[in-house]
């Protein structure tokens, strides 16, 4: 195979240019037919007799090689993974109800008091693992609309409660997001993962519905299709809707209108660039737009006038909302966030940073006050509030001795790539790397349970902030995606290959879009990482878009139908690019209940690269979906990570 790739070429490399689009279709031809056959597609079934005994027996393969140090080392991870962590919060006229994870359990409860949902209650009624997703609540606090899944899959259960009587007021399967109270109905979104829209439209696809007392209606999202994406916010004084329509990670198209009338909501503002609503404002609309050099910046909509507040700074501006008649926004610097406080116009009044680099982000806003979510490499969480200041209402801290280090590598073009730090008092010089580099995504300080024991043992846990995502604002996504998806390995790499030079062992770990950056610099270059660590990952990047929903990918990775895109996308897919060489102890990991990346990626690639290393393992999770399972199971995984990292790099 690799012959007739050169072959082509070289071929190639011969012909005048005048030939070259037609020779490169020819070239994607032939690449088609050369990877159409897929010896283990058989693997997408995960019904088929074959993979449910490859798992069994990868399952215990994989026990009998961690042996008993996973179960040494669980009392450690379960430590820091049981201590209390903050998801969510939300400001009623009656108090804040907060999410939370507590030991083997997760609630939602008021703030300081009475517990309103439990997990462990909901598994006893179902018999099965649960996982709460995510809440929202009415401002008045007379409903609670709250998610969960079984065994972590994407697609779960909505429930919406009375909070006053407790009484079960309506359950929709599956689980619907975008929940937004108005009186005694509600709008939410609908993400059609199977058949068809109401109009016609064939899954993957999301609508926007009114739903009260005389049933539900579709009533925003008319003839989108795949890869679009719906959102809809209020307003803090609950007047406006403001509805934002993405395509992928690229582009946003913002409406807004009266909160009861959708046939009202009309287009405000739209680029070609990321942009999300902040809140309107004496009938002026307040936008968050990457619209520039793509770092943020804050403008104003009104009668079709744009006027610009906040200009772009040196630093993305990454979020902004608005409390007390003041803008109030999070800018990332180097990959960690600082606040900043703005008059309505533009004028900065204010700026706030913390004891350590951390990731700060808006939990709710009534226009008064706002709930703020702080995390960093040992902080679990704090809560703060804001009404003109800061300050904080509770939290959670690892105790010891810890610093946090901050450093940059080089990459193939130039490019300087941040990345961070976590020690211990001691550096045995092993080093576990944590990457993603996609869909927009910023990879900020936040807290990682089983890095703890590592740190302890004398290793240095480490974060790479990769193009791709966002942490240098949009051109720096835009350098990660589709025909640049090189620049992020080359940027990991780089990483990697400076704390090699530096005399670190060094383990490369990855999950998701993460897995495929770690999958794809293991066959380019193996011999930066000691060992490797793929969870739930994209890898085959032929077949991404048939399976579940990846075809809402496409904006992101490219088409493998499209003849060019399947050009690029077939030079690094790993799946395909599995050759015979020496390749380091390998860990691949996945959920048989994970409905957003499907399993059948870890297990074509681990079949591949059993045929050429006898160093890799599979490990799947039989209860957990892309988001993970019950406390427990989830911590069980974590552990087994963390063990294969010690075993790896120490033993």
């Amino acid at each position: 195979m690799d012959n007739l790739l050169a072959a082509i070429s070289v071929v190639l490399t011969h012909y005048s240019s005048s030939f070259t689009d037609t020779l490169i279709s020819v070239k994607a031809v032939i690449l088609m037919v050369v990877f159409m056959e897929d010896t283990h597609a058989w693997m997408e079934n995960l019904e088929d007799e074959r993979v449910i005994r490859l798992v069994e027996e990868e399952n215990k393969r994989f026990r009998e090689f961690i042996g008993e140090l996973s179960d040494e080392l669980f009392p450690e991870v379960w430590e820091y993974y049981s201590m209390p962590a903050l998801y969510g919060a939300k400001l009623t006229d009656k108090g804040t109800i907060a999410m939370y994870k507590e030991r083997e359990r997760q609630l939602i409860r008021w703030l300081g008091g009475e517990v309103i949902v439990d997990s462990t209650a909901l598994e006893e009624e179902l018999n099965d693992e649960v996982l709460l997703q995510g809440f929202t609540a009415d401002e008045k606090g007379r409903f609670l609309a709250y998610s969960f899944s079984i065994g972590g899959a994407d697609e779960g259960i909505t429930r919406i409660v009375d909070l006053k009587t407790g009484r079960l007021v309506d359950e929709m399967k599956p689980s619907v997001w975008n929940v937004t109270f108005l009186g005694d109905g509600y709008y939410f979104s609908r993400f059609y993962r199977h058949g068809e829209t109401p109009d016609g439209v064939k899954a993957p696809a999301v609508r926007l519905f009114w739903k009260d007392g005389s049933g539900e209606r579709m009533v925003f999202g008319e003839g989108l299709g795949s890869g679009y994406f719906i959102s809809l916010r209020k307003s803090t004084d609950g007047k406006t809707a403001m509805v934002t329509v993405t395509f992928g990670w690229n582009r946003a198209e913002i409406y807004v209108g009266p909160i009861e009338e959708p046939g009202m909501w009309k287009k405000a503002y739209s680029a070609e660039v990321p942009a999300e609503p902040i809140d309107v404002i004496d009938g002026k609309l307040y936008v968050l737009t990457r619209e520039g050099k793509g770092l943020g910046k804050v403008i104003t909509v009104e009668d079709g006038e744009v006027t610009e507040i906040i200009p772009e700074g040196e630093f993305p501006l990454e979020w902004a909302i608005i409390v007390d008649g003041k803008i109030l926004t999070g800018r990332l610097v180097h990959a960690s966030h600082r606040l900043e406080v703005y008059s309505l116009d533009g004028e900065k009044l204010d700026e706030v940073t913390f004891d350590l680099p951390g990731s700060v982000y808006p939990l709710d806003t009534d226009g008064k006050r706002a709930l703020l979510r702080y995390e960093s490499f040992t902080v679990p969480y704090r809560l703060y509030g804001f009404d003109g200041k800061l300050n904080l209402i509770e939290g959670q801290e690892v105790e010891g001795d810890f610093r946090v280090e901050e450093d940059f590598a080089v990459s193939k073009d130039g490019t300087r790539v941040h990345y961070f730090l976590v020690k211990g008092t001691r550096d045995e010089k092993k080093a576990w790397v944590f990457g993603y580099g996609g869909f927009n995504i910023s990879l900020t300080p936040r807290f990682f349970p089983q890095a703890i024991p590592f740190i302890k043992r004398g290793g240095t846990f480490a974060m790479a902030n990769l193009r791709g995502g966002s942490e240098y604002g949009e051109e720096w996504h835009r350098a990660g995606m589709r025909e640049n998806k090189g620049n992020v390995f080359d940027d990991f790499i780089a990483v990697l290959g400076k704390l090699k030079a530096e005399g670190y062992r060094v383990a490369a770990w990855g999950r998701s879009n993460g897995g495929l950056l770690v999958s794809a610099t293991l066959v380019q270059r193996p011999d930066v990482m000691d060992a490797a660590l793929i969870g739930y990952p994209v890898i085959d990047m032929m077949r991404f878009h048939k399976l579940y929903i990846g075809s809402v990918w496409i904006p992101e990775y490219g088409n493998p139908d499209d003849p060019e895109d399947r050009e690029f996308l077939l030079k690094y897919s790993p799946y395909h690019n599995v050759k015979k060489q020496k390749y380091p102890p390998t860990l691949i990991y996945t959920g048989l209940h994970d409905d957003r990346v499907h399993p059948a990626h870890a297990l074509k690639f681990f079949a591949r690269m059993k045929e050429v290393s006898k160093d890799v393992y599979l490990r799947v999770e039989t209860k957990s979906g892309h988001m993970g399972a019950s406390p427990e199971t989830r911590a069980r995984e974590l552990t087994d990570l963390v063990a294969f990292v010690v075993k790896m790099l120490w033993l």
